[in-house]
């Protein structure tokens, strides 16, 4: 087995990777980050994002495990102080894995160029400064014409996160669908949007229409893109998905009471 850790670059974060690497040395594993069969982040899901990122043309043949250093993370199972119980795991591994979908982005823009992204947690576009005009369309059907600041449209894992805060559901990462949640839509006598957020199912798929401007703002997850004027945005769930190596059962819902309630504590 090839093993790769990814550390972000805090002092707790760099001692649990020195400690990883140490122990999975001695245990006789390969290190490397190039064609990596397990990919080990360690810090928290803003490390484990841009490792996804980084692997995202390796998706079907890389697993994924995360050791958090700091607050309880979405995409860690891990703490620092087991990495001792992590490398025992990893030297009894059978190749189990739980797998979670994810969201395809096709930008399509003015020149008649297009761009191709996928997304863990979710996918934005937005106006700063000035109201986002923007028909939606579902499965090529107009739906409404959105103004607001933006439009955010998640996975099931990135339903915790950015779309959490505009009011979208929590949704199980076993779904396979995609969320839509409006960034502070205009709703009044003249302009009406749904002003609730959607799901959608594994078949259907969401188009953004923004009214010609060049000042938008694309997001995929935590990178921010400055893109030339954009015709349409066009997310549907992927045909890829992210695996997990997954040697203990973390039970999706303690993770939200734990990470937003804590009543347990």
């Amino acid at each position: 087995m090839k093993i790769a850790i990814i550390s972000n670059s805090g002092a707790k974060s760099q001692a649990a990777s020195t400690a990883l690497r140490q122990q999975l040395t001695a245990a006789g594993f390969d290190l490397g980050t190039k064609q990596p069969d397990v990919v080990i982040t360690v810090g928290g899901d803003g490390t484990l994002l841009s490792a996804f990122h980084r692997y995202a043309d390796s998706l079907a043949t890389v697993r994924f495990i995360g050791v958090h250093t700091g607050h309880l993370g979405f995409y860690t199972d891990w703490r620092d102080y087991e990495i001792g119980d992590l490398v025992t795991a990893l030297q009894h591994d059978a190749g189990q894995s739980v797998s979670y979908p994810l969201l395809d982005v096709r930008a399509d823009f003015a020149d008649h160029t297009s761009a191709h992204y996928l997304a863990l947690n979710e996918a934005t576009l937005r106006r700063y400064g000035s109201t986002m005009r923007c028909d939606v369309d579902i499965r090529d059907n107009f739906f409404e014409n959105f103004r607001g600041d933006g439009l955010c449209v998640s996975t099931p894992t990135g339903s915790t996160a950015y779309s959490k805060s505009n009011g979208g559901a929590v949704i199980h990462p076993r779904l396979d669908a995609l969320q839509v949640t409006e960034i502070a839509s205009i709703n009044n006598r003249v302009f009406r949007t749904l002003a609730a957020p959607m799901l959608l199912a594994p078949d259907e798929w969401v188009t953004l229409k923004p009214e010609p401007r060049e000042d938008y703002l694309m997001t995929v997850d935590q990178f921010t893109l400055d893109p030339q004027p954009i015709v349409s945005l066009t997310l549907k769930v992927a045909q890829e998905r992210v695996h997990f190596a997954q040697y203990r059962h973390m039970h999706f819902w303690d993770r939200v009471e734990d990470a937003f309630i804590g009543a347990k504590q």
